[in-house]
């Protein structure tokens, strides 16, 4: 498999799958660019060759073609600004080619939103699985789909994917359309070269003590990421709101604290496979509690066994906090998925934060590689400020979530396929 410093892009059409699906006001104004940030050393790699830059990416989950509320149209000023040129704009990703055609050395073109076409997902629209037509829909759309992402494919002589975060769905501009382009032609950009690379360091290439943090509301959406991690882990954290469907399931009274009641035995098996494969696995054993879902609710560090009625667990409490970041701190290895409280709200932030400053100390005192990742982690650790004072933190989202499971994604699959 080629790498992007073994090609030179000199006078070569280059198409970059990207992912500038970013969050925007009613005024179309983006409120967060760190995905187009992300993007650019790929982006500007090419353009140093004096390559020229066919940009595709998705915005949104529009269900219809066009809709002006889905367009990447705003984003365009924006990118002119961070990439320091200006940047041709093509109105429709199926009718781009006389654009293509005419671009020179350096130039940039960015595609109108590739789901603005149901081919791009491989979906039919307006019909639901289990309707009747429903296959005859999805049959016409497969084969209408080949045509679509030929037409992406011919924008290029190299195809270039950094898209690390769409890199776990087989869609036209993510996994088919590497299949028309030899290994010498497609590659990995800078980012997903990062995120394949940190997944790797925390799944196959482990030092141990291994600590893997995983915290979120419900047990039941990451039950299949917990299973894999007991295979490879040393020490497991489950903190934040799955923490009370553990406790409820050992017998605790958890108050209005979040539980998934149908989850209980689940929970059960989960820590008795722990106990079978060695692994220690470790529930806050105090809680900050608030008798109300705000800011400025009522506190008090309860046990999450004895959670009062109209109180909720919100953070994990002081005592575990110090055992926890004792944990982390001695760790060679640390993934963090899923933040330990309800950390939006500052009265509720200081367990998150506290892991936060281990996983630090952690790298900067111990040597240890460690990975954060998942949306609401990431937000985290940047409201606390030390995103760049941990190892890695990836922007990957759902496709993180896959690699960690053990699922092959089907994004990277299609890179490194002969």
């Amino acid at each position: 498999m080629v790498t992007l410093d073994q090609i030179n892009f000199a006078e070569k059409h280059v198409v970059i799958r990207v992912d500038f699906n970013v969050p925007l006001d009613d005024s179309f104004n983006i409120t967060d660019d760190t995905r187009m940030r992300a993007a650019l050393p790929t982006i500007n790699k090419v353009l140093d060759d004096k390559g020229m830059v066919v940009l595709m990416s998705h915005l949104g989950r529009p269900k219809k073609n066009p809709d002006p509320k889905y367009s990447i149209k705003p984003i365009i000023a924006h990118l002119e600004e961070l990439l320091g040129r200006s940047v041709q704009f093509a109105p429709d990703c199926m009718k781009a080619a006389d654009q293509v055609a005419a671009m020179k050395p350096g130039d940039v073109l960015v595609l109108e939103n590739l789901r603005f076409y149901a081919e791009e997902e491989g979906k039919p629209r307006g019909i639901e699985k289990g309707e009747e037509g429903y296959d005859e829909a999805k049959k016409a759309i497969k084969a209408s789909q080949k045509e679509f992402t030929k037409t992406l494919a011919n924008y290029g002589e190299y195809y270039i994917n950094d898209a690390f975060g769409t890199a776990h769905r087989a869609h036209s501009s993510t996994a088919l359309i590497a299949d028309y382009f030899d290994a010498e032609h497609k590659m990995f950009g800078y980012l997903m070269a990062k995120e394949v690379s940190a997944v790797n360091k925390v799944m196959n290439e482990i030092q141990r003590p291994f600590t893997a943090i995983m915290g979120g509301s419900k047990v039941s959406t990451k039950i299949e990421i917990i299973e894999n991690l007991m295979t490879k882990v040393d020490n497991l954290i489950l903190c934040g709101g799955m923490t009370y469907t553990f406790k409820r399931a050992l017998g605790g009274h958890v108050g209005n604290s979040i539980c998934e009641e149908d989850k209980l035995d689940l929970a059960l098996d989960i820590i008795e496979k722990a106990k079978q494969k060695g692994v220690n696995l470790y529930l806050s054993f105090d809680v900050v509690a608030g008798d109300r879902f705000a800011n400025d609710a009522n506190t008090m560090v309860v046990d999450p066994m004895n959670v009062p009625d109209g109180w909720e667990g919100m953070d994990c409490g002081p005592e575990s906090r110090k055992f926890y970041a004792d944990i982390i701190k001695k760790s060679k290895t640390v993934l963090w998925n899923g933040p330990c409280g309800v950390f939006e709200f500052d009265t509720f932030a200081e367990g998150s934060k506290a892991l936060a400053e281990a996983c630090v100390e952690a790298t900067e005192q111990n040597g240890a590689y460690t990975l954060i990742g998942g949306g609401d982690t990431v937000s985290a650790i940047n409201k606390f400020g030390l995103a760049n004072r941990v190892s890695y933190v990836s922007t990957g989202g759902g496709a993180l979530l896959e690699a960690i499971e053990g699922k092959e994604l089907p994004g990277i699959a299609a890179i490194k396929k002969q």
